[in-house]
């Protein structure tokens, strides 16, 4: 029987072993196993100092055409310089990296990147023991014979790849050789154009602010939805007013603009990015779409915090980042308060953040919920359209919520509870509400109801707010059975011109929520971006003394 158990066992282990050659040589030389699994792989670890880089062309019709070099000495950057967009085409850069403590006196370290037709070293004095070097695409690398510490300004010790003529990096340390020169490649107008980017030194800790009320008693927070970024800088849907005929809109860059606008006029302390901030369907990298929001918050300094919609991860099955990924790397990020929410419930961005009392409190003023309402009805033959906020949501909410409220009581003022979400409520369709604002368009809510609404009522939540259906812009009173005010549901309204517009000439729009703490009191407006760019659109109060309240008459 003994003799038996240790057979089983050294046959099982032989499998084992087996097993595992046989899936590191496949993911070697075809990457099988998913993206998630390579960033905790040693080759993906922090403390590598790059050595060399290259670009590697292949063809579909050239059977012994490679877009892999030796995997053994290279790492490739799992981005197809094409984006998938050529029939035959494909490039990718690889790089060749080496542990600081493994340099040899042999070895050569990257200083330095440049992209453009001619040597960047032609007339320029001292470089003869530093060479530029070319590679495809008009890439020229200078390489050092010295030995580089990994914490070397001038050391090159990561390489990533952006798209788009307006594609810009956001992480600390990293930045784009040339003002973003782009690689030189042969690719259509329809392809984006590819761009090299690396980081210097060591990896740096993104700078994370604390929230904090400020020394008058009050916050302000900027709600953003339906950015509907692309990979470059995307097409116009149904912009207003229209642009004459002949001439281009580019939707990326009058998005950003317009948001850049708000947030030099209103100042918020917070932006809360209410869902599909990427067009998941013109966006082949969502990276590079993240990054020009990214960018621009990290440029004004103002602290962000995301949930994601339906169209975010629309195409992840195919060449971009999954939901998981993308929350994964906006929680890398400069300013970014977003974070994955635990990984046992359904969704990722199930989470909340607190707001801190002024001056040197520490108790908490503001708890801001949000909660990820997915994508798709998973049950289609009998609930069609969306997907609803799931059981167990619904049940960590209630336990996160209801285990907070006695240190929440030691606030000197009325502490306030907030949510976000992307799409609305099933209650949002109620015709019988009160409701300040335009309903333009049918509300697009799951026909499932999971009772969400109620629990945020019995936890105190004073209002929500969704993005989703972009022309709707009201908000509406939800009442208990005695008809007193109970909770405050809003639409932040589409902000972004690579998602749809129309309804009778719909203007894009932001919401914004200022917070008093003083009073316990939450004042709502809207911004547009034409037409009544300077009105604040629908003012009014909806939280007074910590209770939602009636719209005050006249």
């Amino acid at each position: 029987m003994t003799r038996r158990i240790v057979r089983t066992i050294v046959q099982a282990s032989a499998l084992a072993i087996f097993t595992f050659i046989v899936v590191f040589f496949l993911d070697r030389n075809f990457r099988v196993l998913p993206s998630a699994i390579h960033e905790y792989m040693p080759q993906h670890h922090a403390g590598l100092i790059v050595t060399d880089i290259s670009i590697k062309q292949c063809s579909s019709l050239n059977v012994f055409s490679s877009c892999r070099l030796d995997p053994d000495t290279w790492h490739r950057i799992e981005k197809d310089l094409y984006l998938g967009r050529t029939l035959v085409t494909s490039a990718y850069v690889h790089v060749k990296r080496k542990k600081e403590e493994e340099l040899t006196l042999e070895d050569k370290v990257v200083i330095d990147v440049k992209v453009g037709r001619l040597d960047p070293g032609t007339g320029v004095k001292g470089e003869a023991d530093e060479r530029w070097e070319a590679r495809d695409a008009g890439l020229w690398i200078k390489r050092s014979a010295k030995k580089m510490a990994i914490d070397s300004k001038q050391t090159i010790t990561a390489v990533d790849v952006l798209f788009g003529d307006d594609a810009v990096e956001a992480r600390d340390g990293w930045e784009m050789p040339e003002k973003g020169t782009p690689l030189m490649l042969d690719a259509g107008a329809h392809v984006p154009l590819a761009h090299i980017t690396v980081r210097r030194g060591s990896q740096l800790e993104p700078h994370k602010p604390e929230l904090k009320i400020k020394d008058n008693g009050k916050f302000k927070i900027l709600q953003v939805s339906d950015m509907h970024l692309s990979t470059g800088v995307g097409i116009c849907r149904d912009e207003m007013p229209e642009h004459p005929e002949g001439e281009k809109c580019e939707a990326d860059p009058r998005t950003l603009d317009f948001i850049t606008r708000i947030m030099e006029d209103e100042q918020p302390d917070l932006i809360v990015l209410g869902g599909d901030q990427i067009n998941g369907d013109t966006a082949p990298d969502a990276q590079s779409a993240i990054f020009k929001y990214a960018q621009l918050f990290i440029k004004h300094k103002i602290p962000y915090i995301s949930i994601f919609g339906n169209h975010d991860d629309e195409k992840a099955a195919g060449k971009s980042l999954s939901r998981a990924n993308q929350m994964a790397l906006v929680e890398t990020l400069p300013y970014s308060l977003s974070k994955s929410g635990p990984d046992d419930i359904d969704g990722v961005g199930n989470y909340y953040i607190e707001i801190l009392a002024k001056g040197g409190s520490k108790h908490s003023a503001v708890t801001v919920y949000m909660l990820d309402t997915h994508s798709y009805s998973p049950d289609e033959r009998h609930y069609k359209g969306y997907d609803w906020v799931k059981k167990n949501q619904i049940d960590w909410f209630r336990q996160t919520a209801q285990g907070m409220k006695k240190k929440h009581k030691e606030y000197t003022h009325i502490h306030l509870d907030i949510a976000f979400i992307h799409i609305p409520l099933p209650e949002y369709r109620a015709e019988d509400q009160v409701i300040v604002g335009e309903w333009r368009e049918g509300v697009t809510a799951p026909t499932y109801n999971s009772g969400f609404r109620d629990a945020l009522v019995e936890q105190g939540v004073v209002m929500v707010s969704c993005g989703h259906d972009h022309a709707n812009e009201y908000c509406a009173l939800s009442t208990d059975e005695s008809q007193k005010p109970a909770l405050w549901m809003c639409y932040a309204g589409g902000s972004g011109f690579g998602g749809y517009g129309g309804y009778g000439g719909f203007h894009r729009k932001v919401r914004l929520f200022d917070i008093d703490t003083n009073e316990g009191r939450i004042t709502t407006w809207k911004r547009v971006e034409w037409g009544e760019t300077k009105q604040r659109i629908d003012e009014q109060i909806i939280v007074d003394a910590g209770k939602p309240i009636a719209p005050m008459q006249g």
